[in-house]
C-alpha cells in the first residue's frame, strides 16, 4: 500500500466511521466495519487507482459489512429489517460527524482517560500503541481500555448529536485534552521514520476551529488552537533538506509560518484578556513569546520561566518540570536547571521517556560536562522510537566524542 493512499485511509476513516454511527448507532460496530473498509481499500485501491469520490464509497462498503454484521447477531434480529433500510443516501456532513464525533466519544459515562483513548482511536485515527505511548502505559493495558470504552458507549445509549450546553461543559476537558494530543502526535510523531504527520496536525486544527466556533467565548478552547498554529507554524524550519531534526535554536526563523503566528497570537492575546487563565492559554503564550523573538538570542527567557512557573503550578506535569528547567537554565545557568530536574528523577511517568535524559544531555553539554551529556544524549537516542529523533540525538553524542 502506498504512502499516499495510507494517508488519505487515515483521513477519512474518523468522517466515515461519524457517518455510520450518525445513521446507525452502534459505535463498536460501526469501527469494526470502518476498519474492514479500510483494509478493503488498502487491497483494491493500489491496483484499480482511488475512486473519484473515495469517501462515499468507503461509506458504502463499511455500510453493508455493518449491515452483514448486525444481522448476524441473533439478538439483533428485531432490528434487521429497519437496519437494512437505512442505506445511506446523498452527502454526509463530515465536519459536523467528526465534531458529534469527538463530543460523543468524550462522553461523561466514560472515565477521563477512556474518553481521551478513545477519541485518540476513533478521531484521531492513532494505533493502539501510539496511544499506549502517549499515556506511557503497556499496549496491551490500552487496548482493554479502549474495548471497554466501545462497550460503555455502546451500553449507554448515547444518541449521535451534538450534546446540550450543561453536557459540552462536563466533556470539555477531555475534548481538549485529546485534540492537544492528537496535534501532538503529529507534531512530533512518536515513531516511524517521519518526524511529522501532517494529518493529524491538521485534523486536530480543524477539530479546534470547529469547537471554538461551537463556543466562540471559551478562552481555553481559543488558548488551544493558539497554541497549535503557533507550535505548526515552527514545523517548515524543523527538518533540513535531508530530513534531519533541526532544533528551535538552530532553525531558519525565516521559514516560520508567519500567518499562522499571528493569528496564533492574536488569538492568545484575546483568551487571556477575558481574565480566566488556563494551562493552554499559558503555553500558547509561551509558544508566542518565542515566535516574538527575531533570533534564539533575542528571546525573552526571563518571562518564559515565569509562564512555565505559573504553569507547573496549575497540575502536576512532569513534562512542564523538563521544560521549566530549560528556561531556568536559560536565565540562572545550566546548574540550576539540573538541580531543577531532581523533582522528577524517581517520577515513574518519565520511567522510560526519552525527554528527561534528552533535557539532562542538553544542560549537562551547557554545563560543560561532555561525558555526562554524551552517556545522557545516548540513553535518550535508545529510548525513544521517533527514528529522525534517533538520528538527532545519536549526532550530538557523537559530536561530543
Amino acid at each position: 500500500m502506498t504512502t499516499t493512499v495510507e494517508d488519505l485511509l487515515r483521513e477519512l476513516a474518523p468522517q466515515v466511521l461519524g457517518a455510520l454511527v450518525r445513521r446507525y448507532g452502534h459505535f463498536d460496530v460501526a469501527e469494526d466495519a470502518v476498519q474492514e473498509a479500510s483494509l478493503a481499500a488498502a487491497v483494491q485501491w493500489p491496483v484499480d487507482g482511488v475512486p473519484q469520490e473515495p469517501r462515499p464509497w468507503l461509506v458504502r462498503i463499511a455500510s453493508r459489512k455493518m449491515i452483514d454484521s448486525l444481522r448476524s447477531e441473533r439478538a439483533r434480529r428485531n432490528r434487521e429489517v429497519v437496519v437494512a433500510g437505512q442505506v445511506p443516501v446523498g452527502p454526509v456532513a463530515a465536519e459536523d460527524d467528526s465534531l458529534v464525533l469527538l463530543y460523543m466519544c468524550c462522553h461523561p459515562a466514560l472515565t477521563p482517560t477512556a474518553q481521551v483513548s478513545l477519541t485518540l482511536r476513533a478521531v484521531g485515527g492513532l494505533t493502539t500503541a501510539e496511544i499506549a505511548r502517549a499515556f506511557l502505559v503497556p499496549e496491551a493495558t490500552m487496548a482493554q481500555r479502549i474495548s471497554r470504552a466501545k462497550q460503555r458507549i455502546r451500553a449507554s445509549g448515547v444518541p449521535f448529536t451534538l450534546p446540550a450546553t450543561d453536557d459540552r461543559d462536563r466533556r470539555r476537558d477531555a475534548v481538549t485534552q485529546t485534540l492537544y494530543l492528537i496535534f501532538n502526535e503529529g507534531y512530533t510523531s512518536s515513531s516511524g521514520p517521519s518526524l511529522h504527520r501532517v494529518e493529524l496536525s491538521a485534523e486536530a486544527i480543524r477539530l479546534a476551529r470547529l469547537a471554538r466556533r461551537l463556543e466562540p467565548d471559551n478562552p481555553e478552547l481559543e488558548g488551544l488552537l493558539a497554541l497549535m498554529l503557533l507550535t505548526d507554524a515552527r514545523r517548515p524550519a524543523r527538518i533540513d533538506a535531508d530530513g534531519a531534526l533541526v532544533p528551535m535554536a538552530e532553525q531558519d526563523r525565516t521559514r516560520w509560518n508567519r500567518t499562522a503566528t499571528d493569528e496564533g497570537t492574536a488569538l492568545v492575546t484575546r483568551a487571556m484578556s477575558r481574565g480566566r487563565v488556563g494551562p493552554y492559554q499559558l503555553q500558547a503564550a509561551i509558544a508566542a513569546v518565542h515566535a516574538e523573538a527575531a533570533t534564539v538570542d533575542d528571546t525573552d527567557w526571563p518571562q518564559i520561566l515565569a509562564l512555565y512557573t505559573l504553569l507547573e503550578r496549575m497540575g502536576d506535569n512532569p513534562v512542564v518540570t523538563l521544560n521549566r528547567a530549560v528556561a531556568a537554565a536559560m536565565v540562572h545557568g545550566p546548574r540550576t536547571g539540573l538541580a531543577l530536574l531532581r523533582a522528577v528523577n524517581a517520577d515513574p511517568r518519565l520511567a522510560h521517556d526519552h525527554r528527561l535524559d534528552a533535557v539532562r544531555g542538553h544542560l549537562f553539554e551547557l554545563a560543560g560536562e561532555r561525558a555526562l551529556a554524551r552517556e545522557h544524549y545516548r540513553a535518550a537516542a535508545r529510548r525513544t522510537t521517533s527514528v529522525p529523533e534517533q538520528r538527532y540525538l545519536t549526532a550530538k553524542a557523537a559530536t561530543l566524542a
